[in-house]
Order: structure tokens, then C-alpha cells, then sequence
């Protein structure tokens, strides 16, 4: 694998963004250390733009870096939920030939992005509630509640803030594409 380093710069600011927007000083607790995070809206942001590969590392990292400084330790298993959340969504692109680049942002591109990521966030955190139960011998029934609770809050989260800025990210697009053709 050959990242160019623009790649690497994006995967770093988007890591650190998402790391620190991780913490819990920004977080909602909603249950046994489960938390939602706004910051959830900038890995969202971070794999929409640049696919799948960008948004597994953003997640990845940036979870590792959340864990790392909020003082609980590094949950790998929730490190790769985080990673698999924004490899989904790195998927939109392609799913959507790539609309949102061109200006264009449909309402079927926009139940596309929710879907994307209520799968991601069953997909990524049921792993890590899988795992959760078979590695460190977890309650099912605790790590079932987080996954439920996580991948409907999450979801909400994304969906919202994901429309206002999927509406920005198309409407500059379309901007820069006028200004392009002119």
C-alpha cells in the first residue's frame, strides 16, 4: 500500500480531530462506559470525502487516540469498531458515482449516507461486542445494550449533523464547479 503524503496529512488531521472530539468532555454518557460522541460527525465527514481506506484509519486512530487520553485504556475491539464505521461510510462515494464531488446531493444519496451508517455502526461495534464477550469475557447482555444503544445514537447523530454537512459540502462543490465552467 502507497499512500501519497496528502493522504497521510488528511488521515492525520482527520485521526487527531476525531480522537480529541472523542473525549469525554464532549461526549454524552448514556451508559456503562458507552458514550455518544459528536465527533462521530467528523469521521462521518472524513470517509465521505475520501473513501474507505481514509475512513478506517480516521476511525481507527482516532478511537485509539480517544482511548489513549481519556484515561480507561485503549479498547481495541472498540478501536476497530470505530475503524469499520468509517470504512462503511468511505462507501459513499462509490455507491453514489461520486454526486456529492460534482455538486449534487439527492435524497436517495441522503437515505444512502443513514443506511451507511446504521450499517457501519451494527457492523463495526457488533464486532467489537462480539469480541467484547469472547476476549474479555463481557456480559453479553451489557455489551448488547452499548451496541444497541451506540448504533441508534450514533446513527441519529451522523444523520443530523451529516445533512447539514453533506447540504455544505454539495453546495461548495457546485460553487467551485460554476466557477470552473465559467
Amino acid at each position: 500500500m502507497n499512500l501519497s503524503a496528502k493522504t497521510v496529512v488528511v488521515i492525520a488531521i482527520g485521526a487527531a480531530l476525531y480522537g480529541i472530539g472523542g473525549l469525554p468532555m464532549f461526549g454524552i454518557p448514556v451508559f456503562a462506559n458507552t458514550t455518544l460522541k459528536p465527533a462521530m460527525a467528523i469521521l462521518a465527514l472524513f470517509s465521505v470525502l475520501f473513501g474507505p481506506l481514509v475512513g478506517f484509519l480516521v476511525g481507527f486512530i482516532g478511537h485509539w487516540v480517544t482511548d489513549l487520553f481519556a484515561g480507561w485504556g485503549v479498547w481495541f475491539t472498540w478501536v476497530l469498531g470505530s475503524g469499520i464505521v468509517g470504512f462503511v461510510l468511505g462507501l459513499y462515494p462509490r455507491l453514489t458515482a461520486n454526486r456529492l464531488a460534482q455538486g449534487e446531493l439527492l435524497t436517495k444519496d441522503l437515505l444512502l449516507f443513514v443506511v451507511l451508517a446504521l450499517v457501519g455502526n451494527i457492523v463495526g461495534y457488533g464486532c467489537s461486542a462480539l469480541l467484547d464477550t469472547v476476549l474479555y469475557a463481557e456480559p453479553f447482555s451489557k455489551v448488547f445494550t452499548q451496541l444497541v444503544i451506540v448504533a441508534a445514537g450514533n446513527t441519529v447523530l451522523i444523520a443530523v449533523v451529516g445533512y447539514f454537512i453533506l447540504k455544505a459540502v454539495a453546495k461548495r462543490n457546485k460553487q467551485s464547479r460554476n466557477l470552473t465552467e465559467a
